[in-house]
């Protein structure tokens, strides 16, 4: 088995209060008065009070943007080209302050000896592994490799590699690190898919080290993985590039599917964990909006209190992608509650992915 030590996370500079995001997209959505009523409903019912962007101008004026032009309609709107610029900035800096976090009282960063980078709001090559390696002074021969495109269940699939690795390699340490930009993605069209998405995403980066069990240290033991594909809502949240940023799918069928299948799809987690509902101690769930974590209360019928720190981290960051799950499974380990932890994730394909951990 692997063990997962530490988390460390981090954010951007820029805080914005939900209700000036709210106020900047008015201005530039130019909705008229009922349009208007209706997405300050849909913000105060976001439950998100704040998030965190490298981009200043969501709650400035406009004389003081730095990332769009100084007019109200956004043009020349910014390019694809423009928007890796500001990937390629500000994601590796970033990417190491959650790194320093992670590490801070249980290695040093020249310990680490495989670096797993996780992304889906920017892509270049050489990209954020080698910066990371750079900015970090890590081994020119390091084992590293990137996650890309997966969406917000990303962080769960390189716990799963990190897993493998550790298994065959006790003396390795794997640094999982996931950041997303996803607000550098603003699309000005006030179209349903690109309101739910200025409502929902934020920026962040988190880190997680993953040893062997034998590595001295208290964690939480990964004992096993499990995902399956939803096929009818493949349609339903997808990724996709453009000229003018990277677009987001995100139907609001999606709460719907979840409550219908999520239920049966922890059983069969739990089986090929065996473990039963009754041993889970602690629920990660990634905050994907306040109607997916509604939705996975309703569906499997257990106690609102449960799901608090998923409601938290989405009040206080909103939904950065891959990080999140990681910013909910934080806080669960400072709690340290017994029973087991079982985590789930969700992003394009309809693709669900969780797994079960015990506490040491």
């Amino acid at each position: 088995m692997s063990k997962l030590i530490s988390i460390g996370t981090a954010t951007p500079a820029h805080k914005h209060n939900q209700k000036d995001i709210q106020q900047f997209m008015q201005q530039v959505y130019a909705l008229d008065a009922t349009e208007n009523r209706k997405l300050k409903f849909m913000y105060n019912l976001s439950g998100i009070d704040t998030r965190y962007s490298v981009v200043p101008d969501y709650s400035h004026t406009m004389s003081e943007w730095k990332f769009y032009p100084h007019s109200e309609n956004l043009e020349p709107f910014p390019s694809l080209e423009q928007r890796m610029q500001w990937y390629n900035k500000y994601a590796g800096p970033l990417s190491v302050d959650a790194i320093r976090n992670c590490v801070e009282d249980k290695i040093h960063t020249n310990e680490i000896t495989h670096l797993i980078t996780v992304s889906c709001t920017g892509m270049s090559a050489p990209g954020l592994d080698l910066q990371v390696m750079e900015l970090l002074d890590l081994p020119k021969h390091i084992y590293r490799t990137s996650i890309n495109f997966m969406g917000c269940y990303a962080a769960i699939h390189g716990l799963k590699m990190a897993d493998a690795i550790c298994k065959t390699e006790t003396d390795a340490k794997v640094m999982i690190v996931c950041t997303e930009l996803c607000t550098l993605h603003f699309q000005k069209e006030p179209t349903q898919d690109n309101i739910a998405s200025a409502l929902l995403f934020a920026d962040g980066s988190a880190a997680a080290l993953v040893t062997h069990d034998d590595f001295k240290s208290d964690g939480l033991h990964l004992s096993s993985f499990y995902s399956e594909v939803v096929p009818k809502g493949k349609r339903d949240m997808a990724w996709e590039l453009s000229s003018t940023g990277f677009l987001m799918t995100l139907s609001g069928y999606i709460p719907d599917l979840i409550e219908e299948d999520f239920e049966p799809l922890v059983m069969r987690a739990l089986q090929h964990a065996g473990v039963s509902k009754e041993e889970i101690g602690q629920w990660c769930i990634h905050p994907g909006g306040k109607r997916i974590v509604d939705a996975i209360q309703k569906s499997l019928q257990l106690p609102t209190s449960l799901f608090e720190k998923s409601y938290d981290v989405l009040q206080q960051f909103g939904n950065m992608s891959s990080p999140t799950i990681l910013f909910v499974l934080k806080e669960l380990m400072r709690k340290k509650e017994k029973g087991a932890v079982f985590g789930a994730a969700f992003g394009p394909g309809l693709t669900m992915e969780t797994f079960v951990a015990t506490h040491s």
